[in-house]
């Protein structure tokens, strides 16, 4: 039986004001009856309201998880922008005190051991709500319907599905990169083996970055890599059983001249451990500062092509190209605006209780995309027949 979702207060509380807070947070404060913004100090709270444009629009708190939960009422919506280890004792909290839970990043074992109580206790917990996870699944779950549509699920066929997304910089440097989000976990992500699909067959690198290829987007010439476990997605994705992968890869885009521009980083990735490595990301981060003056920008291509055994083919792909200006972000706009529109869906009641993703259906996602487009996140289908 399944239970019914705790009602939404109303209330915001988003934790976190670092490099993916943008105007996602101004969307909810248009939409929630009440947002609160916790930081590390109020006055960092404060600084970032008014960074924001949204002073006097949601109230600055100081952080620390006793305070949150000593405020936190049934149906208030928890949006935590801290890093990922830190999300299971929050949703513990969440569920605890009947509190709904979002977040943009990948879902970890502990959260998922969490599961079971959320849903029980009518508590909504949304995931995989950013960019890359987030719109990625978008593009891709209807990428997919539409190859469906018209192959047909029972036809045997072959496939090859690319999903790559990155942050860089708008106007190239010698580092050929921007940190748009904390080094450290940058540099961590390259040191987690990658498992993907290729040329038919499961491949493990366990360097991800020896991975390395030139893929080509819209004519320009990028480098890419595979990154994390590509292969639960295909389940994910809803790919016919019928359908056989010549190709499954979700990873990372880096501009041209990427891997020969990092060989040093590589090599510190090769042989530190984890306290040289937390040491080489303060580094970086002091030796490739982003100032205001610099713009990024944010790359996602998630290509579909599939081919039947009777000889019909069809082919699609979606492209997300997307430049930052002077008030946020591009990779903030595509983070903070997609989980805005998830928590929208929290405080109207539309998600059930227990584990979202961004979307998991195809009109779901051709919903979010619709209401993204709307939100200003640009981004172009092309199908080939």
């Amino acid at each position: 039986m399944t239970t019914d979702p705790v009602p939404a207060s109303g209330t915001v509380h988003w934790i976190g004001a670092g490099l993916s807070t943008g105007s996602g947070l101004a969307a909810l404060c248009d939409s929630a009856e009440h947002v609160w913004l916790w930081h590390r100090t109020e006055s960092r709270a404060a600084d970032a309201l008014g960074r924001l444009g949204l002073a006097g629009r949601a109230e600055p708190r100081a952080y620390t998880l006793s305070a949150l939960a000593a405020e936190l009422a049934p149906g208030d919506v928890v949006v935590s922008m801290l890093p990922a280890p830190e999300h299971a004792p929050l949703l513990a909290e969440c569920v605890r005190l009947g509190a709904h839970f979002a977040c943009s990043s990948y879902v970890s074992e502990a959260v998922l051991e969490q599961v079971p109580a959320a849903e029980k206790a009518g508590v909504v917990v949304l995931t995989e709500a950013g960019l890359d996870p987030g719109i990625d699944h978008l593009f891709a779950h209807d990428l997919v319907a539409r190859a469906r549509d018209a192959i047909g699920d029972e036809t045997p066929a072959s496939y090859s599905l690319t999903s790559y997304c990155g942050g860089v910089p708008a106007e190239p440097n010698d580092f050929t990169y921007r940190f748009s989000w904390a080094p450290a976990g940058v540099l961590n992500a390259l040191r987690s083996p990658a498992r993907y699909i290729d040329d038919g067959a499961e491949t493990v690198a366990e360097r991800p970055w020896e991975a390395t290829r030139r893929h080509v987007v819209d004519g320009e010439t990028f480098e890419v890599y595979p990154n994390r476990d590509s292969v639960p997605f295909v389940a994910q994705y809803g790919l016919p059983e019928a359908w056989s992968a010549r190709t499954f890869v979700r990873g990372t885009l880096r501009l041209e001249g990427w891997l020969r521009a990092w060989d040093t980083v590589f090599e510190e990735l090769k042989r530190g451990d984890d306290t040289r490595i937390a040491e080489l990301a303060r580094e970086l981060a002091a030796r490739y500062p982003t100032t205001d003056d610099d713009r990024d920008r944010v790359v996602l291509a998630v290509s579909l092509d599939v081919r039947s055994a009777t000889g019909e083919s069809w082919s699609g792909g979606y492209l997300l190209d997307l430049v930052g200006d002077a008030r946020e972000s591009a990779m903030a706009r595509c983070v903070s605006r997609t989980l805005a529109l998830g928590v929208r869906h929290v405080l109207d009641g539309s998600l059930p209780p227990g584990l979202n993703r961004a979307a998991e259906t195809a009109a779901r996602s051709r919903q979010w995309l619709r209401e993204l487009a709307r939100d200003g996140v640009e981004f172009a289908l092309r199908v080939d027949r």
